[in-house]
């Protein structure tokens, strides 16, 4: 048995010292998630800490079949994306048809240590930081996005569009 596998069956007990540890255990992991989500890291320690609420509230629902990272990583990007639209202050709707298109050198974004990347994600706006993550890095569709994020898929598409002329600017000061 693998030891994150241990470490969620030891908290389906309900201890306290056990919860501690797996919140110790996949911190971190979780953290990661949320970084990439939020625009600083107080927003990403709120949406960790809402995600392991929900984490602990619903652990006898994890199929021990599946990855339990893979589980953890879906409540956080849900929870990240809850929190994106309960603090979402304007809400506007771009025609695809006002996106810039642009090249972007994907060996650029490779030169970049993890935490530059980061800090350069978390200035984009919020809606094209999450629109990035989803399609750029969870792999979700833009139809698949539209539907999660309530916005046109050829929002969706702005948005990507947006996000990676922002980027690309970003990256060039650098």
């Amino acid at each position: 048995m693998k030891e994150e596998e241990q470490i969620w069956r030891a908290c389906l007990g309900g201890k306290l010292k056990d919860q501690e540890q797996f919140y110790r255990y996949f911190y971190g992991y979780a953290m990661s998630i949320g970084l990439r989500y939020s625009g600083n890291r107080e927003e990403a320690l709120e949406i960790v800490n809402d995600s392991f609420l929900k984490i602990f509230n619903n652990l006898d629902k994890h199929n021990p079949e599946k990855s339990i990272k893979a589980w953890i990583r879906r409540i956080v990007v849900n929870t990240s994306l809850d929190y994106y639209r309960k603090n979402q202050k304007y809400r506007y709707d771009i025609d695809i048809t006002e996106a810039q298109h642009g090249i972007v050198d994907e060996n650029t974004f490779d030169r970049l240590a993890v935490e530059e990347l980061l800090k350069i994600l978390q200035e984009l706006p919020p809606a094209q930081r999450s629109v990035f993550n989803l399609y750029e890095i969870e792999g979700y569709s833009h139809q698949e996005i539209g539907e999660m994020l309530g916005i046109p898929e050829g929002t969706s598409k702005s948005h990507l569009s947006r996000a990676k002329n922002k980027l690309r600017e970003l990256v060039e000061k650098l």
